[in-house]
């Protein structure tokens, strides 16, 4: 197997137990609230804003055998710049509250999704940042479209509140091309870093879209932190 076919195979049962989240599922199926889209709008704010900030602390702390990397994160960051700000403007079109979002304390899956990759980064191996790529991007290239068109219809939403889900599903077919060509120079203790975190934000991730379901029925926030603390 190719480096990326071994990211692929060792994170299966973590990437199937989140695209089997219920939330995911009827999102899909055109049955998500209003009330449950804009607080995945809130939570996606408070992640994507410091995912720029992860990579250019990622570039910064790369060893000398994958300063070829720094050349990606650059074209990434070019790329990912200002994308907090696209979701508050859906936020905004699809009648919620920018400034609210931006105040609201994040899920505790959301705070520990953020904390893990900035740990791997800051203390492990920062070519692990990866494994929060092969998360995002791969399941908004398997969702966000779909997903986007269905919510777009059953809630009556206008283009300009949809604008971070459709744009992440076409982008990021063209960014997944190119992170397999970057995973597939990985070897090693790199290539298992990229493992390692990916598994974590696989389950984290899950954890959040759980959590919003869980608030939104009424959850109490320790419903929402056993979602990370059980598999």
């Amino acid at each position: 197997m190719t480096p990326y076919q071994q990211l692929q195979d060792a994170t299966r049962a973590e990437r199937d137990w989140l695209l089997a989240t219920p939330l995911l599922t009827r999102a899909l199926a055109g049955q998500v609230t209003r009330e449950e889209y804009l607080a995945f709008l809130g939570q996606a704010y408070h992640h994507v804003r410091f995912t720029v900030p992860l990579m250019m602390a990622c570039g910064s702390r790369l060893p000398e055998r994958l300063d070829w990397l720094r050349d990606a994160l650059v074209a990434y960051i070019a790329e990912e710049h200002g994308h907090e700000q696209w979701i508050l403007d859906d936020i905004r079109a699809a009648g919620g509250d920018p400034d609210a979002a931006t105040q609201a304390a994040p899920h505790p899956a959301t705070r520990l999704l953020v904390a893990a990759v900035r740990d791997a980064i800051a203390h492990g191996n920062p070519v692990g940042f990866f494994g929060m790529v092969q998360v995002l991007e791969g399941t908004s290239t398997a969702l966000a479209t779909q997903a986007a068109e269905r919510l777009q219809a059953s809630l009556d939403l206008p283009d300009d509140a949809v604008r971070y889900l459709t744009s992440h599903g076409s982008l990021d077919i063209g960014h997944l091309a190119f992170f397999e060509g970057l995973v597939n120079r990985l070897t090693g203790e790199d290539l298992r870093a990229v493992i390692d975190t990916a598994r974590l934000v696989y389950r984290l991730y899950g954890a959040m879209f759980r959590g919003i379901e869980a608030r939104c029925a009424g959850g109490s926030a320790t419903r929402e932190l056993a979602h990370v603390l059980v598999p």
